[in-house]
């Protein structure tokens, strides 16, 4: 299985139908893409920081603000189904089907992820990742990625966020970086 994870940046390009296609049509089977909070999550930032409230309902906000990109997504891509669970997303992957991860903040709750900002849906999609065993995290930015990429310096650069690293410590699968415009 595959997870792959859209930068929520990608809304603002005028690609984004071309760039969820050729996700499609490159990763045939076994798929989930997971999605960035981009301008959504960007609003709920905005908004803590005017009305100062703390960073466990930010988070969840953040959460809503996937779902709101989860939403456009399958919006442009109606073969995609959306799934929340990991028992779901197992089956029906297994399956064949083309899902889109609907997070649920509860779950990530339960599993301990901590309400921050420097948690992100990158960080998120590691977490998915190792959750339903995929063999490849492939995290599709709108930044370029600089060839010869190590974790610690995608970190310094802000490309991914400062707890992927942790996230993605002693994992199975694969990781890859990919400009959006090499797909």
């Amino acid at each position: 299985m595959k997870v792959v994870k859209v930068g929520g940046s990608l809304e603002r390009c005028s690609n984004l139908k071309a760039y969820l296609s050729k996700i499609d049509e490159h990763y045939p089977s076994d798929l989930i893409i997971v999605p960035g909070g981009g301008v959504f999550a960007d609003t709920v930032r905005q908004t803590q920081q005017r009305w100062q409230f703390e960073d466990v309902r930010a988070h969840r906000m953040a959460i809503i603000a996937m779902q709101q990109m989860a939403l456009l997504f399958q919006s442009i891509m109606s073969s995609f189904r959306f799934a929340d669970s990991l028992q779901e997303i197992n089956e029906r992957a297994g399956n064949g089907e083309r899902l889109i991860w609907w997070p649920d903040f509860k779950l990530l709750e339960q599993a301990g992820i901590a309400a921050s900002w420097d948690v992100t849906s990158d960080s998120l999609a590691a977490w998915l990742a190792g959750a339903v065993n995929a063999d490849e995290l492939i995290l599709v930015k709108s930044a370029e990625i600089p060839a010869g990429w190590d974790l610690s310096e995608l970190t310094r650069l802000r490309i991914v966020d400062p707890c992927f690293i942790e996230f993605t410590k002693n994992t199975a699968y694969r990781i890859t970086l990919i400009n959006k415009d090499a797909l």
